[in-house]
């Protein structure tokens, strides 16, 4: 994976970079020993390491537009960061960079139930927002699977989603405001704590934009009231194609499950392995999620059920209680842990239409025979937020490149069938190249114009997102 080569006159100015910072913030804010930085080298896509020039870690809004007014004063690049479980590279730094981290910011600054908002610095963990209301019979809906770890900040960069996400939405959909610092220091407030606010929707412009125009470092989130009731089915099928094709049904049907995840016999046996959640041994499984009343619940069960017997399946498994619910959902919030323990993997996320499920499984299969790589598939089924899990040997010369053309031919299939590049994970690194399979260059340069008006030295996470050589000149003419 290709990254600009580092700026030689900035590294050459690391004191001095390092002793304007140190001068008007913290002592304990700048880390600069290249023995502490290593712990920064990388996020979760972590075949990709490079230490920064120095991390800084502030406590405040007002510390973050310091730290970035010098940077920008300095044209020093920089890289923002939550928590570091990025899948796509967003987080990964250059030699030349500084790394501003929202990790220590992590109050929740106001809960407005009238209002059915809370206010939250954004280094808090996503979890951890649901935790601070739960008493009161509130959540936050958003769930991706690392969400005990990942911070707010990272799930607006990405728009992440999550297993609920097919009732709920993604970060988008529960983002009501945010407090943003630009690369010029300036602090902006977009949005607030009611719906459709005057202007432009520049809310919708920052969420999802990978760092590339500013750091959050506050949110106003919707919190919803607790549903009565929630009970999930596992279903067990002969092949990937047939679970695809039950999903495909539900959805027509008219159903809205809060979540359909689909898990194929690699992942199975991974996770019964790790977590043993009794699942049987097959070659896919569903987990469909309803929510409600005991009524809805039951009503909207027995029309799941229905479908899933037309399908021929090898088992169906109804939770009655909250303990059953907890040991069907056990083995897919482990999936991704149990595949880490069995081999090197690299975690995609293309997005496809619901009804090209069947034939998008059914390709994988044959392009894994032809790569000579195992592929394990575990998503987000009910809104087509596809993660094929690509098995390599990381220590094994050229197998990272052939998992990354592997990797390349999922992603363009995806686009292939009318879906796209990413629906949470983002862009980063990982999909950079690729873009330009999705957009057109007047699509890309309209995007590169917006970031041209936020950040107009291209400081900002300059080696994600677009392709490398259509921002060239763009990063090239950054005044040193």
């Amino acid at each position: 994976m290709e990254m600009p080569a580092p700026d030689q006159f900035t590294l050459s100015r690391k004191a001095e970079i390092v002793a304007r910072l140190r001068a008007a913030l913290p002592a304990d804010v700048v880390i600069d020993d290249p023995a502490e930085t290593r712990a920064y080298e990388c996020d979760a896509l972590s075949a990709y390491r490079c230490p920064p020039l120095a991390v800084v870690l502030p406590y405040s809004t007002e510390e973050v537009a310091t730290a970035l007014k010098i940077c920008n004063e300095m044209n020093v690049p920089v890289v923002p960061r939550g928590a570091g479980t990025s899948l796509a590279g967003g987080a990964l730094p250059t030699a030349d960079s500084v790394i501003i981290g929202v990790a220590r910011m992590n109050e929740v600054l106001e809960c407005d139930y009238k209002n059915r908002v809370i206010r939250v610095q954004t280094g808090r963990t996503n979890l951890s927002v649901t935790g601070a209301v739960e008493e009161d019979d509130f959540f936050y809906a958003p769930d991706p699977s690392s969400q005990l770890a990942c911070a707010i900040a990272g799930n607006i960069a990405m728009n992440s989603g999550g297993a609920h996400c097919l009732k709920y939405g993604v970060t988008s959909n529960n983002l009501m405001g945010v407090k943003l610092v630009t690369m010029q220091g300036d602090i902006l407030d977009i949005g607030g704590s009611h719906l459709d606010a005057d202007g432009l929707d520049l809310l919708g412009v920052i969420c999802g934009s990978e760092g590339q125009l500013g750091i959050v470092t506050e949110a106003t989130l919707r919190i919803l009231h607790k549903p009565e009731g929630a009970l999930p089915v596992l279903m067990g099928f002969e092949s990937n194609e047939v679970a695809g094709a039950c999903v495909s049904d539900i959805i027509r049907a008219g159903v809205l499950p809060v979540a359909i995840e689909f898990m194929d016999r690699p992942c199975i046996r991974a996770t019964e392995a790790f977590a043993g959640a009794g699942y049987p041994d097959c070659e896919a499984l569903l987990i469909v999620e309803v929510e409600g009343s005991d009524l809805e619940i039951e009503e909207q069960l027995d029309k799941i059920l229905d479908i899933a017997k037309t399908h021929n399946p090898v088992e169906l498994r109804r939770a009655s209680d909250a303990a059953e619910a907890g040991r069907i959902w056990l083995g897919r919030k482990s999936a991704f842990g149990a595949m880490g323990q069995i081999n090197d993997y690299m975690c995609l996320d293309g997005t496809i239409p619901v009804s090209q499920l069947p034939y998008v499984l059914r390709r994988i299969s044959e392009l894994s025979a032809e790569f000579g790589l195992d592929v394990g598939n575990v998503f987000h089924a009910g809104d087509g937020n596809m993660h094929p899990l690509i098995l390599y040997n990381a220590n094994k010369e050229g197998d990272l490149e052939k998992c990354e053309a592997f990797g390349a031919e999922i992603l363009k299939l995806c686009v292939e069938v009318g879906g796209c590049l990413t629906g949470e994970h983002g862009v980063g690194i990982e999909k950079r190249d690729l873009m330009s399979v999705q957009f057109s260059a007047l699509d890309l340069e309209a995007q590169m114009q917006i970031k041209d008006v936020f950040d107009p030295k291209w400081l900002l996470n300059a080696a994600k997102v677009f392709p490398l050589d259509a921002t060239q000149s763009r990063r090239d003419g950054c005044p040193k």
